[in-house]
């Protein structure tokens, strides 16, 4: 099959037909050109799972990473690398989650149909985490002395200073606590922005194997009335518990999709970053504490895919539940076969039914079609 590198936007996927929530979890990959029909390789967790779900029978589809793997982290093996060369299509997240993708495209020499799944969804840029106003107290009355301060400094010590912002600015980088431009790319935590990815792998499929085009759609519409179905029970999950008590603390920067679409305040991460290899200073814990305390906040939620131990300390010094173990979230990976989180649909009502608890309510009774069989 000829391959030509291409990266394939979104098309409309409208009929909701009901279908059950079986499908393949997430797990190991294929070996590398097994098997007839369209050779497709995602990369993570979630979009092997939305991708299965489009190919049905008629694509082969691998992943890169697997159960418990973080993108931000990864490091793809030579077995994965090889996978990658033979395939057709490489289904990705884009919005620069996959840091080491390029890298990894041209160590294999993979060269066919990429397809961008973040093309047709809004992104937000990251807003950096100061735990609300605790940590802005004061900035108000002292605004106009600050401003002479730096004038001040700018006269006398202007080399100092742009000295000393460089190093913080460098400082910052390496702990990945710059957030204020970075986009978040943790898209799939809002069930709509899934849609829009399954209607971006569609597409990509069905321009790789136009044989096949009809399938894919079939399956995708079919898919997308079980995500229309997860949204519409998560709104009233959610709606269940007054605006003013929707708060939420997690383990990294990876729920702003789903805060956003469900009036959810995350009042702060324990690690204040978008990238869940950040470590937290003294300083960065003592604020997020002071903010649990301040707000209310009833629960602090650890991640699957990340030592809880840091979210444990957090919860015990603010003297507040702690949902790790079976209980944490499912965040940057889905879970291993067999488990809640297997499935991205099975992840989200996994998410969601704890943070309703943890908020005091019960989540809406499941809709027949998000029902395993």
């Amino acid at each position: 099959m000829h391959r030509t590198p291409t990266t394939v936007g979104a098309v409309a996927a409208t009929a909701i037909v009901s279908l059950a929530l079986a499908g393949c979890a997430t797990g190991s990959a294929a070996e590398p050109g097994a098997g007839d029909g369209l050779q497709v390789v995602s990369t993570t967790t979630q979009l092997g799972d939305l991708t299965r779900e489009v190919a049905g029978d008629d694509a082969q589809v691998t992943q890169l990473l697997q159960p418990g793997q973080s993108a931000h982290g990864f490091d793809p093996s030579p077995q994965a690398l090889q996978g990658l060369a033979a395939a057709d299509v490489l289904v990705i997240n884009g919005a620069g989650l996959e840091e080491w993708l390029d890298s990894a495209v041209e160590a294999s020499g993979f060269d066919g149909t990429i397809v961008d799944t973040s093309e047709d969804v809004h992104l937000h840029e990251g807003a950096g985490h100061d735990h609300g106003d605790h940590a802005h107290e004061g900035e108000e009355a002292h605004e106009e002395h600050a401003h002479e301060d730096e004038a001040h400094a700018e006269d006398e010590h202007a080399d100092e200073t742009h000295a000393d912002e460089a190093d913080a600015d460098a400082a910052a980088s390496e702990d990945g606590h710059d957030n204020e431009h970075a986009i978040d790319p943790h898209t799939w935590s809002d069930p709509q922005n899934a849609i829009h990815m399954v209607e971006s792998i569609v597409a990509g499929l069905s321009a790789a194997d136009e044989a096949s085009a009809d399938a894919f759609a079939a399956n995708g519409e079919a898919y997308v009335g079980q995500l229309e179905a997860l949204d519409a029970w998560i709104h009233a999950s959610v709606e269940q518990v007054p605006a003013e008590e929707r708060l939420l603390v997690t383990t990294h920067d990876t729920f702003s999709y789903l805060a956003e679409a469900q009036g959810i305040e995350v009042v702060g991460n324990v690690m204040a970053s978008l990238d869940d290899n950040a470590e937290p200073s003294a300083a960065e814990m003592d604020a997020l504490i002071a903010a649990i305390r301040d707000t209310g906040v009833r629960a602090v939620f650890s991640e699957t895919s990340i030592n809880p131990a840091l979210a444990e300390t957090i919860a015990r010094d603010a003297g507040v539940e702690v949902f790790s173990g079976e209980d944490a979230l499912y965040a940057d990976s889905l879970g291993a076969e067999g488990s809640a989180g297997a499935t991205y649909i099975g992840s989200q009502i996994h998410n969601i039914t704890r943070i309703v608890e943890s908020w005091g309510a019960e989540p809406a009774a499941l809709p027949a079609e998000l029902e395993e069989p």
